[in-house]
């Protein structure tokens, strides 16, 4: 039976495609890869040395750097990039030289690296990005990807410059991980994000979307079998994202950050983010958006990427004064 996910992914690759982006595969380091979908103005095509296409000439692509400001969509933990962001994809290019990488183990991303953390997940992308050339960017970090963002932020303000954040938080520590799985109902973060069954991925899209949304099993059954994969490897990024909560620190950080959020979201809700708010300081901003879940930039996209859009020509302004 034809697994009904696997077959939209074509249709999605051509939106992205006809939006302006393409996937581009970047070597990081020996053992690791990752899977960046890229502006299709930046990509050159070596010239083949002959008639015969092969599948190395035909991969055998470099990129120049992008002309337009650099903005970078970061996932979340239940899917791959172009799948977290097919609504915002099309709004930016016009404007910002868009980026959407797959993190290790997720899409096409790999690496045999045992390091599992946040920060090995930010290096890895900022090697990635300054490879493909980019000198400066904003990040938009959803959920885990906000983490991703928050750290990459903090370890190379020479090239981020801006961070919005929707849904996420500074860092996993045991006590906001114990009181968010016990407020919800889980007895561990596998249980929530790695769903072995249909019932548990139901249970998923309850606590991530404010409206009560209907999919057939069939659906969700075949979303586990193509969205799910790398369950091993899953896991220990989620282990490795727990840190203690008298280890961690509030980094000072130089760049605006914006808080983007679902007034709904259940799994870090809206006190979390207006203490996180006053937490990072003047330069953070927040903005809630009614009628919202954790999966704002799905359940609103057009007003989503309004609030984005005001915040990056805002942003660009004001650089532009300086």
């Amino acid at each position: 039976m034809v697994n009904l996910v696997a077959a939209q992914r074509p249709l999605l690759h051509a939106l992205m495609k006809m939006a302006g982006i393409v996937p581009h595969t970047v070597e990081i380091q020996a053992g690791t890869i990752m899977n960046i979908w890229v502006p299709s103005e930046t990509i050159i095509k070596k010239p083949k040395k002959s008639n015969k296409t092969t599948a190395a000439d035909d991969g055998d692509t470099k990129t120049t750097k992008p002309m337009k400001p650099v903005v970078v969509l970061v996932h979340g933990f239940a899917a791959e990039g172009i799948v977290t962001w097919q609504f915002q994809v099309g709004a930016l290019t016009k404007k910002y030289s868009v980026y959407v990488p797959d993190l290790l183990f997720f899409g096409g991303s790999i690496t045999d690296n045992p390091d599992r953390s946040p920060t090995f997940q930010a290096e890895c992308l900022a090697k990635g990005l300054r490879k493909l050339g980019i000198e400066r960017c904003t990040l938009v970090g959803f959920s885990y990807g906000g983490m991703v963002a928050f750290k990459m932020a903090e370890m190379y303000p020479d090239l981020v410059e801006a961070v919005v954040i929707s849904g996420s938080i500074l860092a996993m520590t045991d006590s906001i991980s114990s009181a968010t799985l016990e407020g919800l109902g889980f007895s561990s973060s596998s249980e929530l994000l790695l769903p072995t069954s249909v019932e548990g991925c139901k249970a998923l899209l309850k606590v991530a979307a404010h409206k009560n949304l209907w999919f057939p099993d069939r659906l969700h059954r075949d979303f586990l079998e193509v969205m799910f994969n790398n369950r091993k490897e899953r896991g220990e990024l989620l282990e490795g994202l727990v840190v203690s909560t008298k280890d961690t620190t509030i980094p000072n950080f130089p760049q605006r950050i914006h808080l983007l959020w679902g007034e709904n979201d259940q799994i870090f809700n809206l006190e979390l983010a207006q203490n996180m708010k006053e937490q990072l300081g003047d330069n953070a901003t927040f903005q809630g958006i009614k009628k919202a879940g954790h999966l704002v930039h799905l359940e609103r996209p057009c007003l989503y990427n309004k609030c984005l859009k005001e915040f990056l020509a805002t942003l660009h302004a004001d650089e532009a004064k300086k």
